[in-house]
């Protein structure tokens, strides 16, 4: 993923990854730059879902942007 891109649109996706993930709070998608695998592991945690899984729901969002 490019960090450039994730950082620009964090806010866009973290809203269509509550809408994706109901039980994810704003603490859950904390999103400090660098620090983007416990970003994974902490959504992975709540939802159940693969690291690569969420990765690939991420990248395709910013596609879409």
């Amino acid at each position: 993923m490019d960090n450039l891109r994730f950082k620009g649109k964090w806010n866009e996706l973290k809203g269509r990854a509550k809408q994706e993930w109901a039980d994810l709070t704003d603490d859950d998608l904390l999103y400090e730059e660098g620090q983007e695998e416990e970003l994974y592991g902490r959504i992975q945690q709540k939802t159940g879902k693969a690291r690569d899984e969420i990765r690939d729901w991420f990248n395709r969002q910013i596609d879409k942007l």
